[in-house]
């Protein structure tokens, strides 16, 4: 087995040619290690060629979507979709998945989440994560000390410190279209997909083996099986870097995009010495059904209120994903609901705990294999109900064969009303979530929903394709965003918040995600602190907290 502190003749060439540019800290240290860093940059040079040639056939085919061409499942791959086939064996510690909650990577949220009862923690990089250089490293650091079951943390009033018992770790990091601006290779910036996953599984791999876990990651935002394609290949190099059997990475792909529910059984295969199933990621199909059929007034979306899991479309897709992995052997994981327990209200809380055990319900008699919740004390109440309703491990041995979808199925537009409400949530959650992420913070409650960067896109592209296709007037959105914005307040980011709403809900073109322009937002406020902490006295700056994460 190969010692990671003594890396193959291709790791440490990689060395040359990096710039890190994110602010030097001792307590970074031991995650920035100069192995550390020739191993992300060894894959950046490898696969960033095939990521930026996948992202352009994205382009391609959006061009094509916008002229009218609508998805349909692929002729070429239907010997894979026919023939009967299983992924790997699933290992022990991900055998039972029926409760699992995800948040970011902040270390109090990444103690009470182990600590939760569920059966699996997924911290995430992504959605629930924003992407600060001190987020990004000391979430590498909060994982490293998880995985060495080290990691406290000390207030005031209490500390906190891991349970005997604590949930699997799975990691996710953020999609194939991020950048990490912070590290350079050859001059660019490195992928963030790369970024994250190298510098997680460069640490901890063999930490967690040894401890008879695994490095078990979600992938997000797939939007072909030559995407899952090349994640298998950056798994078995790493694995091959780093001494590790192959299949020993296990992977849950999120089908959050319209395109990837045509190439399940494909994603599946591509990943099939790596997979741990697929998971509804409903939020992001959503925003991904708007998004990707923009140019269509046909397609024109009601209220995201009224986008509920029963409608046809979505029950569809549910559907479709379950009856797929229990073919091929492997879980088929439920979505978040986005109720959170409500504070001094007894009545409203009693009203978002039952949406909540109605959503756990239909998805446990669905056949799902577990569900995920954004609460601790969700927990036991998603829990309970698939104790009473799946009293074994997984109900992968369902095989729902009857199950027929079709591609009209999966495009079936949801009828309701565009309503003045719809409209002001959409713009009130959208630049609140904004303003927040510029803040470092990644998920935020409001309205009594926890809401990330998959709900913030349902806002915004809902709010482009409503002006944009006649549904509400321009004036009319800038007259209730004045209102919404008095109503928010006064809030540090608020003004930069409203200009990148206004620019992506004005545009001729839909963009196509906000944190790729929020990003560049993020470094102009990540530039200015470290030039206004450079001209403050040096005794000002002691143990000044450097980003923000969610609590």
């Amino acid at each position: 087995m190969l010692n990671i502190l003594h890396m193959t003749t291709a790791v440490q060439q990689a060395a040359s040619g990096v710039e890190i540019r994110g602010k030097s800290r001792s307590e970074y240290e031991p995650v920035l290690t100069s192995e550390a860093i020739q191993f992300v940059a060894m894959l950046q040079r490898e696969f960033n060629t095939r990521r930026e040639e996948l992202l352009a056939r994205r382009e391609a085919r959006k061009r094509r979507l916008d002229a009218g061409e609508l998805p349909d499942f692929l002729s070429e791959t239907k010997e894979i979709r026919d023939r009967d086939w299983t992924v790997a064996a699933i290992p022990a510690d991900l055998t039972d998945r029926r409760v699992e909650i995800t948040g970011p990577v902040d270390r109090k949220m990444i103690i009470n989440a182990l600590n939760s009862g569920a059966s699996v923690f997924m911290a995430d990089f992504e959605d629930a994560h924003a992407p600060t250089w001190a987020n990004n490293i000391e979430g590498q650091a909060n994982l490293i000390d998880a995985v060495r079951r080290t990691i406290e943390l000390s207030t005031p009033s209490k500390t906190y410190r891991l349970n005997d018992k604590t949930a699997t770790l799975v990691v996710r990091p953020r999609g194939w279209h991020l950048l990490e601006k912070h590290m350079l290779v050859d001059g660019k910036p490195v992928s963030a997909s790369l970024f994250d996953f190298a510098l997680y599984f460069f640490h901890n791999a063999q930490e967690l083996i040894r401890r008879g876990t695994g490095p078990y990651f979600y992938l997000p935002k797939m939007e072909s099986h030559l995407e899952a394609r090349l994640w298998n290949d950056v798994f078995a190099r790493a694995q091959r870097e780093l001494g590790i059997p192959t299949g020993t990475i296990r992977a849950t792909v999120l089908i959050e995009t319209i395109l990837a529910a045509f190439e399940m059984d494909e994603i599946l295969w591509e990943l099939r010495d790596h997979s741990s199933g697929l998971n509804c990621g409903r939020w992001d199909y959503i925003f991904s059904f708007i998004k990707k059929f923009r140019a269509r007034q046909d397609f024109l979306m009601p209220d995201r209120a009224l986008v509920t899991m029963d409608r046809h479309f979505l029950a569809s897709y549910v559907d479709l994903l379950i009856k797929i992995c229990h073919r091929r052997g492997i879980h088929a994981m439920g979505g978040m609901a986005a109720q959170i327990p409500i504070k001094n209200d007894e009545a409203a809380n009693d009203a978002a705990l039952a949406k909540v055990r109605a959503d756990k319900e239909r998805e446990v008699n669905a056949g799902h294999d577990g569900t995920w919740v954004a609460h601790p004390a969700l927990v036991p109440i998603a829990k309970e109900i698939f104790d009473r309703k799946m009293p074994q491990a997984n109900q992968i041995d369902r095989k729902r064969d009857g199950v027929r979808v079709a591609a009209a199925d999966l495009l079936q537009i949801p009828e309701g009303p565009i309503t003045e409400q719809g409209i002001r949530q959409n713009v009130n959650v959208g630049i609140q979530y904004v303003e927040a992420w510029l803040g470092g913070l990644g998920c935020v409650p409001l309205f009594n929903l926890m809401e990330d960067a998959a709900t913030a896109e349902i806002s915004r592209t809902q709010l482009w394709q409503w002006i944009h296709h006649g549904a509400i007037t321009r004036k009319r959105y800038e007259q209730i965003r004045d209102e919404e914005l008095k109503k928010i307040g006064d809030r540090p980011n608020l003004e930069r918040a409203a200009a990148i709403f206004d620019r992506l809900t004005a545009s001729d073109e839909l963009a196509d995600f906000l944190t790729i322009p929020a990003y560049e937002e993020l470094l102009k406020l990540e530039r200015s602190a470290a030039s206004q902490a450079a001209h403050e006295p040096a005794e000002s700056r002691l143990y000044a907290p450097e980003g923000g994460s969610s609590s």
